[in-house]
């Protein structure tokens, strides 16, 4: 059954899921990675730089919140099992 909780729980793990993503050793693997060279204009409105950029600002903005809300849930899921 599908309550609030679980789905809080998904998305906490979604979360971290993009956040873990390591530029250098996952998607410089793939060709998305920042540190490759400048390759003239890039198209800005490609899915791909659109992913990239999502993926960089969720891992902008959630840093702490993300480290607060898993002890949250750890602390939560300890006590009430």
């Amino acid at each position: 059954m599908l309550t609030l909780w679980n789905l809080f729980e998904a998305t906490l793990l979604c979360l971290n899921a993009v956040c873990v993503l390591h530029e250098e050793r996952f998607m410089q693997k793939m060709g998305w990675g920042a540190n490759r060279p400048n390759q003239g204009f890039e198209d800005q409105s490609s899915i791909k730089f659109q992913i990239l950029n999502l993926v960089r600002s969720i891992r902008t903005v959630t840093r702490i919140p993300l480290i607060l809300l898993n002890i949250l849930t750890i602390i939560f899921k300890l006590l009430l099992g």
